[in-house]
């Protein structure tokens, strides 16, 4: 059977309008653009080509079998792309739209480019399940395909409506996940299944929504008001990337940091908190930091910048909040940070204020042994140029997770009034002398032998010392400091990557 140019044309129209009308009255009800046009924003024009067009055209109601995959170029870069269309089938999955899926990440790996995911999708067609579910090139092919590109190609995704059961991994897989607030969700089951397993009466939003996710799992990395916003910001996270693990990061034009007296910025006092956000515009070019899961563990700052017009992924402990101290939450969000910096080839700066992990039995219940092992592991593994600079302090453990000496830095370097030690002054006067200090009843003379302890501790960490045991490679002052590090950087550009010999190291408990 042949067709004609008229009835292709048809066909095409039919495909290219997506489902019934009025699902595409509410989604703009709810402020959601139909999937196609969200391709169109995202992408150079006129750059898409389409695969899979007709997937199930002739089923009724079921045009592209509700997925859109294809290449295009973003920024002049090629990428490749796939667009779940909610209007059909509420972009559920059926066997063809799974094998699209799986088409166009193994293409976007083979082509060794970027795979975008613009997710839109209630999950599987259970009436399909048996063609989509169990087989080789079933819906469980889409997640090992997109474990096998992990670290070899970038994988964003933007989530403009839910991300449902079995699908909500395909944001899991990615390395950072775009949620519009109001309308993205991601959750294994809903509301109502919740109720019915368990008991429990909540909400989609409550269980899964963009906030929940970005300031609370952690699963979300970035939240935006608007469907543009998405966009750009998939834009915006692509231009600090190689387009895969063999290329390097793209360089531009170099620009003065904005105006910030970095030494007047940091108190002199540990008690006295400062933004290290600040810190950190202070040090790279002028509007290029571009900060990473700004929500969740707030007490840790990462994010990509350029110094100098190079990239490079900034790991900064943020006193503002929780006094800098490192927690389960922010020890997984430094470790998957340094990975992906790892694998695309972007160094690695360190900015130490860290009175270490925290203590107590909350967070031993919660692991805190584990989840610092997995961050020290992910310091440890990482070989491209790092760099880490002692802004205030460095106590404990946490001098090994900020990239110290004994983690092969490229540079410790340090201010006029860094300190590194095993704990604080305060701190460790109390635990070798508390059982002294509490047998002196006069309180003049307690406060001199305290005094006079600490002042003991802090000759015996003074920094010059320090640096002439080259314990630190540097003592640098404030307003030099940006220049050290671009210097340092450049050199340490053509360094050896190996690391060990094996296949891959275990997983800390």
């Amino acid at each position: 059977m042949t067709i004609d140019d008229e009835a292709l044309a048809q066909v095409r129209k039919r495909v290219l309008a997506g489902g019934a009308e009025r699902y595409h009255a509410a989604n703009a009800a709810k402020g959601k653009l139909f999937a196609r046009e969200r391709v169109t924003l995202l992408v150079d024009e006129g750059s898409f080509v389409e695969d899979g067009l007709y997937a199930n055209s002739l089923a009724d109601g079921l045009p592209a079998d509700g997925v859109i995959t294809g290449t295009a170029r973003i920024d002049g870069r090629d990428v490749c792309l796939m667009a779940n269309d909610s209007t059909v089938k509420a972009g559920s999955w059926g066997a063809r739209t799974v094998e699209k899926i799986i088409r166009i990440i193994e293409r976007a790996y083979q082509y060794g480019v970027p795979m975008v995911y613009l997710v839109d999708s209630a999950g599987a067609r259970i009436t399909d399940q048996v063609d989509l579910f169990p087989g080789r090139r079933g819906a469980g092919k889409i997640f090992h395909t997109q474990v096998r590109a992990s670290g070899s190609i970038p994988q964003v995704c933007a989530l403009f409506g839910p991300s449902a059961a079995g699908g909500a991994y395909i944001p899991a897989f990615c390395d950072v996940v775009i949620m519009v607030e109001g309308n993205a969700s991601m959750y294994l089951g809903s509301d109502r299944m919740v109720e019915m397993v368990t008991g429990e009466k909540t909400t989609l939003e409550a269980m899964g929504g963009a906030r929940v996710h970005c300031a609370e799992s952690g699963v979300g990395h970035f939240l935006c008001k608007t469907e543009p916003e998405a966009l750009d910001t998939v834009r915006r996270y692509l231009s600090y990337l190689p387009s895969n693990w063999e290329g390097q990061p793209p360089a531009i034009e170099a620009e003065e940091p904005a105006g910030v007296d970095l030494g007047a910025l940091v108190p002199a006092s540990e008690r006295q908190a400062f933004d290290m956000r600040r810190y950190v515009k202070g040090l790279v070019d002028a509007g290029s930091f571009f900060e990473i899961q700004a929500l969740w563990a707030r007490e840790l700052t990462i994010g990509f910048a350029r110094l100098n017009g190079e990239v490079i992924g900034v790991i900064g402990n943020n006193s503002m909040f929780k006094g800098g101290v490192l927690f389960v939450d922010s020890a997984d969000k430094a470790t998957r940070f340094i990975q992906l910096c790892d694998a695309f080839n972007v160094p690695l700066l360190f900015l130490s204020d860290v009175p270490g992990f925290m203590v107590g039995s909350a967070v031993e219940k919660q692991g805190i042994i584990r989840h610092g092992a997995k961050m020290i592991t992910a310091v440890s593994e990482a070989t491209v140029p790092k760099i880490c600079v002692v802004v205030r302090k460095a106590y404990g453990a946490g001098l090994y997770a900020m990239s110290g000496p004994g983690f092969d830095p490229d540079a410790t370097i340090a201010l006029p009034t860094a300190k590194i030690a095993v704990m604080g002054a305060e701190a460790a006067v109390n635990a070798v002398y508390a059982n002294k200090i509490a047998a002196i009843e006069e309180p003049d003379a307690r406060a001199a032998f305290v005094a006079e302890r600490r002042a003991e501790y802090e000759r015996d960490i003074d920094i010059m010392r320090l640096a002439s045991e080259l314990v630190v490679d540097a003592v640098v002052e404030p307003a030099d400091l940006r220049t050290e590090i671009v210097r340092r950087l450049a050199a340490a550009r053509g360094k050896e990557r190996g690391f060990s010999r094996r296949r891959h190291g275990v997983t800390p408990v």
